[in-house]
């Protein structure tokens, strides 16, 4: 049951980065408003944390944030149309770095969290 829960976890992980990798370039007016990237962030702490509750290892925990990256990573990119999900022009040419900072912050503080509290 355990690896079950991890993989959908993990499945959740390349969801929160597809959805908000393509909400990324939502505007508040004329701003850009990266609000998916934050929200993605507090959702990868949510399943990092989940996995902590189910397999103890940090190792196991920090998959779904390993699937998170390595989505990303795919959506910088150009697909078989030459398309790239995570680019802009303008501003938008930040979209990754924010949205890996936004998105991969909270998650890889929690785990540095577990980390400091289990070396102690």
């Amino acid at each position: 049951m355990r690896f079950v829960v991890l993989a959908v976890l993990t499945i959740d992980g390349v969801l929160s980065a597809v959805s908000g990798a393509f909400l990324l370039p939502l505007y508040l007016g004329a701003i850009p408003f990266p609000i998916s990237g934050l929200l993605s962030g507090i959702v990868n702490a949510s399943l990092v944390w989940a996995a902590l509750q189910w397999g103890h290892n940090p190792r196991l925990a920090a998959l779904p944030l390993w699937a998170w990256l390595a989505t990303s990573l795919g959506l910088t990119f150009g697909g078989p149309g030459g398309d790239i999900v995570l680019s802009g022009a303008g501003v938008m040419q930040l979209a990754p770095i924010v949205f890996v900072v936004l998105g991969g912050g909270p998650p890889a503080y929690v785990l540095w969290r577990l980390t400091q509290r289990a070396g102690a």
